[in-house]
Parts: C-alpha cells; sequence; structure tokens
C-alpha cells in the first residue's frame, strides 16, 4: 500500500530505478521526463540490468524501483502493470521482407539472428527459441560481444536478424528497419517493495499509475499473444 501522506514530505531526495527497456522513447521515457520535469531537485540514478539483479536490489532496499517486462509475480515485491509495446524485428534496408509492413514468425523461420552478450540477450535468445519452436526450427542465434547500440549496426551489415520492443525503434542507424511482428506485444510493469517509504518512491509510483490510466489498451488481437508471452521466459529489453 502506499503512504499517500508520505509523497508529500520532500521534493528532494534520491531514487534508484531499474530499467529494462529502452528509453529512447514511449511510456517509460515519458514518465522519467514527467518525473524530473514534477520533482527536479531528486536525484535519479538508472541502473540497465537483468529483472532477477534488479528484484534482488529491491528486496535489499538497494534500489526503489524496477521497470521491467512480464506479468509475473515476484516474492516480496509489490507489481503494477503499466503499458505495452509491440515487438519489432530489426532488418537489413535490403532484406526481402523489407517491403513489408508487418512480419510474420513463419517468415523468420529460416533467418540467422544475433544477440548481445549483456542482458536482456539471453532473454531474447530464449524468447527467438521459444516462438520459433512452434513452426519446428531452432533458429541459429550467434552471441555478439557488443553493447546493445552497436548490435543494431550489425544488423545492417548482414551479421543477422534481431528483435526489440517498441521503444527501441525511435533509435536510428543507417542500413536498418523495423517491421512490427504480427500480434506480438510486451506487457511492462513496475515493480517495488512495500517496505521501502523513500517518499521519491512513493512520487513515482504514483505518477507512473496516474499516466497508466490514460494509456491506449493493447489491441484485442495481441492480448492473447502478450499473456502467452508473459508466462515464457523469453522477455525482450
Amino acid at each position: 500500500m502506499l503512504d499517500v501522506a508520505a509523497i508529500g514530505r520532500s521534493e528532494h531526495g534520491h531514487v534508484r530505478i531499474g530499467i529494462y527497456s529502452s528509453i529512447a522513447s514511449g511510456f517509460l521515457a515519458e514518465l522519467l521526463r514527467r518525473y524530473v520535469d514534477q520533482y527536479p531537485n531528486i536525484q535519479i540514478d538508472l541502473i540497465d540490468d537483468n529483472p532477477a539483479e534488479h528484484v534482488s536490489r529491491i528486496r535489499q532496499l538497494r534500489l526503489e524501483a524496477a521497470f521491467v517486462t512480464g506479468e509475473r509475480e515476484w516474492p516480496d515485491c509489490e507489481r503494477m502493470s503499466l503499458w505495452w509495446e509491440r515487438v519489432f524485428v530489426v532488418l537489413p534496408e535490403d532484406h526481402r521482407l523489407a517491403g513489408r509492413d508487418e512480419v510474420e514468425w513463419r517468415q523468420l523461420a529460416r533467418e540467422k539472428f544475433i544477440v548481445n552478450e549483456a542482458p536482456p540477450g539471453q532473454e531474447v535468445h530464449d524468447y527467438l527459441v521459444q516462438r520459433l519452436a512452434a513452426f519446428g526450427y531452432h533458429p541459429e542465434i550467434q552471441v555478439q560481444h557488443v553493447g546493445r547500440e552497436n548490435l543494431l549496426p550489425l544488423v545492417a551489415l548482414n551479421r543477422g536478424l534481431t528483435v526489440v520492443s517498441e521503444a527501441m525503434t525511435a533509435a536510428r542507424f543507417p542500413g536498418i528497419l523495423y517491421r512490427p511482428i504480427a500480434g506480438e506485444v510486451l506487457p511492462f510493469c513496475a515493480l517495488w517493495s512495500a517496505r521501502n517509504d523513500n517518499p521519491a518512491l512513493l512520487q513515482l509510483i504514483e505518477l507512473g499509475r496516474s499516466m497508466a490510466k490514460s494509456s491506449v489498451p493493447p489491441p484485442p488481437s495481441s492480448i492473447e499473444a502478450s499473456a502467452e508471452l508473459s508466462q515464457s521466459r523469453g522477455q525482450l529489453q
């Protein structure tokens, strides 16, 4: 439960936020922008890591909140669903599917993919295996020892395809295109500890709750895919 009275105690403070999604655009980017605008004197530290590490820090009160994919319930953590994003495949601009407005999984079944070593590379790997197994294929996936910002330029060099969530598509690189995968959406949620009474955290959660109330719901055709995906381990950045 939120301590509503605590929200107004201070406009100064420090909040540590775990992220597992791009802040190039989308709900999370807008949430952080509004938070900074409303509470300019609060220091924000962003930590990019996988959900399990975020949850461990939340339980130890070393992290105020984390924004992660999926609808899983984590023990000792409060959870609030906030937004959803479509899933996109990243293609070289001369790829055979480049002329399509939307791509289906069956069209990607024989493609080679690349993921990065750091999070969320393993989760993207597992996600691809899970989705393409339905077509009887085990995809060829190569791990690249580069950061997220250098993975997409490798797609332009025809090293393989990859997949990203919708917020990442705001990042533009020469030689690549983003195409949505039909019916694929990712739910995102906030996690935090009920034992953490940091007013800066409570302000962040309340702002996220307010924004979520006015968010557009996912397309009906995507709800089933979203629910299925949240049950699997494969969840994206």
